[in-house]
């Protein structure tokens, strides 16, 4: 499945018990949870790559543009 350009996998494993895996850029991050349904399985693996990928973001060096930032001030 893909969810905002990331592609991960939910496989259940026992009743009730889910792994799932995603990639963002180089890392792979994988886990377990528990769930009796598979689509709430699915949702918490969106939540998990919606943290990620706004960890991601925050990591990225800043913007080398002067300009980036600043607000206009107005008289």
């Amino acid at each position: 499945m893909i969810y905002k350009g990331v592609e991960f996998t939910v496989t259940a494993v026992a009743p009730g018990i889910w792994t799932w895996q995603f990639h963002i850029g180089d890392r792979v991050i994988a886990g377990k949870t528990e769930a009796k349904l598979n689509l709430l399985a699915i949702r918490r693996v969106q939540l998990r790559i919606d943290r990620e990928l706004k960890k991601a973001e925050r990591d990225q060096p800043a913007s080398r543009d002067p300009s980036a930032g600043r607000t206009s001030e107005k008289s």
